[in-house]
């Protein structure tokens, strides 16, 4: 009997210790997600979904049983509870290109219980230009690792824009335009952000059906994998804009063309109070629900970038309520999330009464505004908080995907202040980042979405300086001083501006009374013996980051986030000098002076060598990365060539055509490009001003931008292959351009 009941006892135990634990679909997101970002120390976290009464998220991290506890009310809650943990308790860091997590052997303990809630229903995250000028050859491998940064992040509205075409195509079709119609209205895959936004129509057309085929297969999965972790992905509704074709089929429909955008052709928009406005919408939003299921959350930029076609208040009125009316019909609970960059953008024609009437044709509580760039030029507090309407606060930080270091630190923080004790007790709802490129400050979005659990004021500089012991899991006094030298240089300035060095060559004197226009041409910037720079920081400060930084190269050369950092602040501090450059060869020409002439020639010409050089030294400022990403999408060499030239297309004249309006509008400054395009354009410059000197006769620019416009053209078309991997080691390199070009940075 009591071998019987010990055989009992046996197999209830082992029964116990073999049940299978069931989990709810947000834990098994939350154990997937640690899993993948740490694979061998997985197993000392534990994860479990908690309810909440408050429809606010909520993480609360403990230490039970020698285990790190992380309970959440969904699984973007408890990706946060982890980044939580491993930035305050384990000195490490996750980020945008690289993570950096060294555990200590044994974990630390929570000596007491953490719970935090966000203020915030919505993060926000991405811009459609993103999609373009940074993510369009991206595949599910390279979103994987994107939507797990996002989960640690906090992140839970993003933007998912991928795989519209297959929409659109079915939609169409259905309606009666041709393949040949179809074809004739989608552009070119890096280019597909503008379509959608309605600013152009065929450029670098037409897509092959093998694009659209797999990009409605990413675009399940990413879909999938974000809705498993708790986000809401914003979809796309229809914004009024239609292909030509549409005026012979539908000749009755109220059918316009709006003005021109950036020197292209305007694109045609059926008018939100025409019947078909409905059918269409209503039409799109069903097809896309089928193909993409539905969070509810419907993107619809009308006016982006340009006005309506009628200033009348009662007209706007009548068009945002029929919009709305288009995805209701569709979807009851629709929410209409609208970018408010007209609002800035255009603020001439968007008086408060045509804001008004526009953003109150639309039900209360049925749109949500992005504000977007809340760093600098806010909305909110121009428009009586979007005159009552739920609104996002974002900063914008990167424009066309520049390669750059710039963000100010303290103008976002003070920004962000203004906004959360103004308006998070009325309308404000979110917070989030929607910058047109992403990648080479990954401290601006570690900073902000930091915001969604703490909002307090932090002193920017102990912050900093926690961000470089995570980065790097040191105390490094080098690393740490850099640091400080970099928030007090490019993480000073708003935003960075185009430098001439990669526009199309031009004589270039930096002197009293220059001027500026958006893009290319500088105001007040003057050489001076105090600043021979005239550039937007403290270069002497920049050259100090990246000495100290390379100081610290024995102890982290191992480290991918260092080695990163170190390309990114050399190649920022020898672009700092084309200004200097540039105004050289130009005075020099002006003189008279042959030989100054041929000395900053050569310098200048040196300098584009040296920063293909440091750019070559990782693999996320590699021309060569870009273009096999984009080649990869390819089924036969015919699709890749195409890929691959839309790819050089877009980073270069951005229009497809050799008399482009955009020309070097989303430059790069990378590895490839500086030999490939940049540095033969220089040097055609170069010759021409020599000659002139030589033959003493003017130089002729019309003559000289005829044969640039063809180069760069021809560039395009070609395929010379350049590196897709990383060529010579950063230290080494860093290290020789400390030494040849410390002379500069001397006072």
């Amino acid at each position: 009997m009591i071998k019987f009941l010990q055989l009992i006892l046996i197999l209830l135990l082992f029964t116990a210790c073999n049940k299978k634990i069931e989990y709810t679909e947000a834990e098994e997101s939350a154990y997937a997600l640690i899993k993948r970002i740490m694979p061998e120390r997985n197993s000392e976290f534990t994860f479990k979904e908690i309810t909440v009464t408050k429809d606010k998220d909520i993480f609360e991290i403990s230490t039970e049983n020698g285990l790190v506890s992380i309970k959440g009310n969904n699984a973007v809650a408890m990706a946060s509870g982890l980044d939580w943990y491993l930035s305050k308790y384990c000195n490490s860091q996750v980020s945008l290109n690289y993570n950096q997590i060294s555990l200590p052997e044994k974990l630390p303990e929570v000596l007491k219980p953490i719970r935090i809630e966000t203020p915030f229903n919505y993060r926000y995250f991405f811009n459609y230009c993103t999609y373009g000028y940074t993510m369009p050859w991206w595949d599910w491998e390279r979103w994987e690792q994107m939507i797990d940064y996002m989960a640690l992040k906090g992140i839970n509205m993003p933007l998912a824009t991928i795989g519209q075409e297959a929409v659109w195509q079915e939609v169409f079709r259905d309606m009666g335009l041709s393949e040949e119609k179809i074809n004739d209205f989608f552009v070119g895959p890096a280019h597909l952000p503008w379509g959608w936004m309605g600013n152009i129509d065929g450029m670098g057309g037409p897509l092959p059906d093998n694009w659209i085929k797999q990009r409605k297969e990413l675009q399940i999965k990413v879909l999938e994998r974000m809705r498993a972790l708790g986000m809401k992905p914003v979809l796309q509704a229809f914004t009024g804009h239609v292909p030509e074709s549409f005026k012979e089929l539908y000749p009755e429909a109220n059918i316009f063309q709006i003005e021109d955008w950036a020197g292209v052709k305007g694109t045609y928009f059926l008018d939100p109070t025409d019947k078909l406005f409905q059918e269409i919408g209503t039409a799109f939003i069903k097809k896309q629900t089928e193909m993409y299921g539905t969070d509810h959350l419907y993107d619809a930029d009308c006016f982006i970038e340009v006005n309506p076609p009628s200033e009348d208040p009662e007209f706007l009125k009548q068009v945002s309520k029929s919009v709305y009316s288009s995805m209701a019909q569709a979807d009851p609970e629709a929410t209409w999330v609208l970018q408010g960059w007209f609002f800035f953008f255009k603020k001439d024609f968007w008086t408060k009464e045509r804001g008004n009437a526009f953003l109150n044709g639309i039900p209360k509580d049925k749109v949500i505004v992005l504000d977007l760039y809340g760093e600098k030029n806010p909305t909110w507090n121009k428009t009586d908080a979007f005159y009552g309407q739920p609104w996002v606060w974002n900063v914008i930080c990167n424009e066309d995907q520049k390669v750059n270091m710039s963000g100010d630190l303290n103008a976002m923080q003070n920004q962000f202040q203004d906004a959360f004790k103004s308006e998070i007790g009325n309308n404000l709802q979110g917070i989030g980042v929607i910058p047109e490129g992403l990648g080479y400050n990954p401290i601006i979005q570690d900073f902000i979405f930091e915001k969604a659990w703490s909002q307090e004021e932090v002193v920017i500089t102990d912050w900093v300086s926690s961000y470089a012991s995570n980065r790097y899991n040191t105390k490094n006094e080098y690393a740490i001083k850099a640091w400080d030298f970099l928030e007090k240089s490019v993480y000073g300035r708003t935003r960075t501006l185009w430098s001439p060095l990669i526009t199309t060559p031009r004589l270039m004197i930096f002197e009293e009374g220059s001027q500026e226009d958006i893009r290319h041409v500088r105001k007040d910037f003057k050489i001076t013996e105090e600043d021979p720079f005239a550039w937007d920081l403290d270069v002497y400060k920049l050259h100090n980051a990246a000495n100290n930084l390379l100081a610290a190269s024995e102890e982290l050369k191992a480290k991918d986030t260092y080695n990163f950092d170190v390309t990114n602040v050399y190649r920022e501090l020898l672009f700092s000098l084309t200004h200097k450059v540039i105004n050289d060869v130009s005075v020099s020409y002006q003189s008279k002076n042959i030989k100054e002439f041929k000395d900053a020639s050569v310098t200048l010409l040196k300098l584009l060598d040296d920063l293909e050089a440091i750019a070559g030294t990782n693999e996320n400022f590699l021309l060569g990365k870009w273009i096999e990403d984009a080649r990869s999408w390819g089924a036969t060499t015919a699709e890749q060539d195409y890929y691959e030239w839309n790819a050089r297309t877009i980073v270069t004249i951005w229009q497809p055509y050799p008399e482009g309006g955009l020309r070097d509008y989303a430059g790069k400054q990378w590895n490839g490009l500086f030999s490939g395009y940049y540095k033969p354009r220089w040097q055609l410059f170069i010759n021409y001003l020599k000659q002139s000197l030589e033959t003493n006769t003017p130089f002729n620019p019309k003559e000289f931008d005829e044969e640039v416009r063809a180069l760069d053209y021809k560039w395009t078309k070609s395929t010379d292959v350049y590196p897709a991997t990383e060529t010579g080691d950063v230290i080494s390199v860093a290290k020789r351009l400390q030494k040849e070009y410390e002379h500069f940075f001397k006072k």
